[in-house]
């Protein structure tokens, strides 16, 4: 059977078990959700509808996406809501006292989409800070800061960004995103792992050992459910209030290391009741454009986002096109099947557009922004090889046509930002890994997690074999944290901010290392 033949087959095995109990995440519509002249509908309420605060992202030159989700009972089927759509109203400003307003308008929050929000605001001026907020009868929600691009051919001086991925709820507190909130950065990139999808006897926070934590996620419901036990924590919605954030998935937010329609739990066709699921319930808490709605158990994620003439951004998707992992995931040598020129990480379609972009692109410094780490990590000590299959490592063709590509294009200032990893790793980005004098393409930096992992320390025993079986790796560290970046046409230099502990509340928040790539000279150099 061809392969395309197959994906259609088990599209069509997908819709014959889906039933009622899932239409609702397969719909790939939201009626009348983008208007702005809904009628009022819903009734007056007393409690408090914005426990899980506001965000905004994707930012254009002329606009962005600002978020909310109505949910007086955040922990509760629907948050509390009646199923039935509410008006809510919105507001942008030029300053934080909302006496400049301007843009405003209504919109409906409605009971299929959770009663979630989605404005993507428009006519808005380049490269400017703005302020939001949401009203629902009598209730104003907190005010969110946001800033829009710069015009696309801008020069633009200096930007400042932060990234970060892994939040794992009951395994610390977010100490780092209230850091992360009072740097006050241009945007924010969250690399994917968001929530984490089973289930666990206890954490260290309380509350950790009820049912809404310990159940594996699995309906629309409970993945609606995780989301919202993540998002009351006020740190976290402090971070999102603070910048726009531009979002991208790794596995975590459907099922541990998930491929394309590939998943031990399940068959296909029911593993794709399980993926539409969770992409219905992530849509439904990010800050993203009506372009990215889901339809069933697709979504379109992988885009771009530019900062005049300084920076674009490649955001990726390493999860929804990727072959299966090689050798049954897990760290293994490399072999025929993870060295088979035809598997892929991306997808033929979305290596495509990868490419295209950086021969058309003209920024100053060309950004991958993706979910893992794309230079080799061998983790085994000695002459043999380990590497992780479920990595870039798994796919050394798929690597070895985007680093060549970039090579053969001469992309300039090639940088590739990634998580999931749980430890700070970053490298330079060689032709051929196996040779130390194989040219250098581009750099490197891998941040470590908000909180999956506890405490950690400064470098583990895995830490330290990464740096003496990897001479490409230029610095390695195993406590928590997010990585602070200052980019200039000159230089970029990447602040890993790091938490001495997240198993208690206000740990201490550091400086570890400033690393420096400096424009035209690709490598990671110490500040």
């Amino acid at each position: 059977m061809k392969t395309s033949e197959l994906l259609g087959s088990t599209r069509r095995g997908f819709l014959t078990v889906t039933g009622a109990a899932a239409a609702l995440a397969l719909t790939g519509s939201l009626p009348e959700i983008e208007r702005a002249d809904a009628g009022a509908t819903g009734r007056p309420d007393r409690r408090d509808p914005f426990t899980l605060g506001v965000a905004s992202g994707d930012p254009l030159p002329d606009a962005v996406v600002i978020w909310t989700r109505l949910a007086p009972e955040p922990l509760a089927p629907f948050g509390g809501m009646d199923r039935r759509p509410v008006q809510v109203q919105w507001q942008v400003a030029e300053d934080e006292h909302f006496r400049r307003v301007v843009r405003h308008g209504t919109t409906q929050a409605r009971p299929e989409a959770s009663h979630s929000v989605h404005v993507d605001v428009r006519g808005l001026r380049p490269w400017r800070h703005y302020w939001y907020r949401f009203r629902v009868a009598g209730h104003y929600s907190p005010a969110g800061r946001t800033r829009t691009a710069p015009a696309y051919d801008a020069s633009v001086p200096v930007m400042t960004m932060a990234f970060a991925s892994c939040q794992a709820w009951w395994e610390g507190w977010y100490t780092a995103y209230a850091d992360l909130a009072r740097r006050e950065h241009d945007v924010v990139f969250f690399l994917g792992d968001y929530i984490y999808e089973f289930g666990i006897d206890r954490g260290v926070r309380p509350h950790s050992n009820e049912d809404y934590v310990t159940r594996e996620t699995v309906t629309l419901d409970e993945y609606r459910n995780r989301y919202a036990s993540y998002k009351v924590d006020p740190d976290l919605q402090a971070a999102h209030a603070s910048a726009p954030w531009v979002v991208t998935q790794d596995d975590h937010e459907v099922v541990n290391n998930w491929a394309d329609e590939a998943h031990p739990s399940a068959p296909p066709a029911q593993f794709l009741v399980r993926r539409a699921n969770a992409f219905r319930a992530y849509w439904e808490h990010m800050p993203l454009r009506l372009a990215q709605l889901p339809k069933g158990p697709d979504m379109q994620l992988y885009r771009r986002i530019r900062y005049g003439r300084l920076a674009e951004f490649s955001v990726l998707d390493t999860r929804q096109y990727r072959s299966d992992q090689a050798y049954g995931d897990g760290s293994k040598p490399p072999g025929p099947e993870s060295l088979d020129p035809a598997r892929t990480l991306t997808g033929d379609a979305q290596e495509r557009w990868l490419l295209d972009g950086w021969t058309a692109s003209r920024a100053r410094w060309n950004v991958l922004a993706q979910q893992n780490a794309l230079a080799q990590l061998d983790v085994k000590d000695g002459p043999e090889i380990l590497v992780p299959m479920d990595t870039w490592d798994g796919y050394a063709a798929s690597r070895a046509r985007v680093l060549g590509g970039a090579y053969r294009r001469k992309v300039r200032n090639l940088v590739s930002i990634g998580g999931d990893l749980h430890r700070s790793v970053a490298s330079d980005l060689k032709l051929d890994f196996a040779d130390p004098d194989s040219p250098t393409v581009g750099s490197e930096f891998v941040g470590t997690s908000i909180t999956s992992g506890l405490d950690g320390m400064d470098n583990d025993a895995g830490g330290l074999t990464l740096l003496r079986e990897n001479p490409h790796i230029k610095f390695g560290n195993f406590q928590r944290g997010y990585v602070s970046c200052t980019i200039t046409p000159r230089q970029w230099i990447s602040d890993y901010r790091v938490v001495d502990r997240v198993t208690v509340p206000n740990g201490t928040v550091s400086t570890r290392a400033k690393l420096l790539v400096e424009d035209g000279r690709p490598g990671i150099q110490t500040v």
